[in-house]
């Protein structure tokens, strides 16, 4: 292309420079606003599967311990995709989680379980901000930065108002060595010991206390358990403490039956 004195001018050469430049700019800003909103986004997404998939599988593994309790089943084995966190095995001993669980008779003093520690199969997630344990035949949840707990699968524990008799199931979990795991796992379980107490005729309050680890507190969601599920009230019982069905106490009859299930592997 010449201008009007007959020389030779570029202004195609710029327009296509110009054009690339636009053309290109835009395309790094929009890498950078994917970079920016969009990949934050899908791992928060991703974060938040891992999580809904692991309540699922704690769901899962406290059925194949009610199968191996309750349905005399002497071993079960489940595959798990465990996710953006860490599966692992505290046994009954293991410190510092040392939760327990007390139940004792307020008249005679006597206790008929003085503490019970029952151990605990914990996912733990530091993206997610949240454990999630399978402690005592329960499946609970809390947020790691925000007090409080949920309780999101029940125990097996009842109250038969016909009979008069409440049954308290106590399931410990055991391992021969200390057990962690992220990624695909395989949790082997097996029967261990079991134990079964009968205690007929009781004419005084009988009460349960649940004393947490300090490190793991799941004492809200046992709380309302206690509370919203089996009907107990605090009575005469002490501070943080309650006390099983009133009408226990006039010729009620407590069954404790403690199982206690050894995981080999995850």
């Amino acid at each position: 292309m010449t201008d009007w004195t007959g020389r030779r001018t570029s202004d195609d050469g710029v327009s296509e420079s110009i054009g690339f430049l636009l053309i290109f700019g835009m395309v790094i800003v929009g890498i950078g606003l994917v970079t920016l909103y969009g990949y934050p986004m899908l791992l928060q997404q991703q974060t938040s599967a891992d999580k809904q998939i692991m309540q699922k599988n704690m769901i899962v593994l406290q059925n194949d311990m009610k199968s191996l309790a309750y349905k005399t089943v002497p071993y079960k084995e489940t595959m798990l995709n465990i996710g953006g966190g860490t599966l692992t095995v505290h046994n009954t001993s293991y410190v510092p989680h040392v939760s327990s669980m007390r139940i004792y008779n307020t008249g005679t003093g006597q206790d008929y379980e003085l503490a019970f520690h029952p151990g605990d199969l914990q996912y733990y997630s530091l993206n997610a901000n949240t454990e999630i344990t399978l402690e005592n035949g329960a499946v609970v949840m809390r947020n790691l930065v925000e007090p409080g707990s949920v309780m999101l699968a029940q125990p097996r524990w009842f109250y038969d108002a016909q009979t008069n008799t409440m049954v308290i199931n106590l399931i410990s979990l055991n391992s021969s060595y200390s057990i962690a795991r992220s990624g695909v796992g395989t949790v082997q379980m097996s029967m261990g010991m079991t134990n079964y107490s009968v205690m007929p005729g009781i004419t005084s309050p009988v009460c349960v206390k649940y004393t947490p680890d300090a490190t793991q507190n799941y004492k809200i969601a046992w709380d309302n358990y206690f509370t919203t599920v089996l009907q107990m009230t605090s009575g005469s019982c002490g501070a943080d403490e309650f006390q099983l069905p009133p009408a226990m106490s006039s010729g009620g009859t407590l069954v404790i039956k403690k199982y206690d299930i050894v995981i080999t592997s995850v």
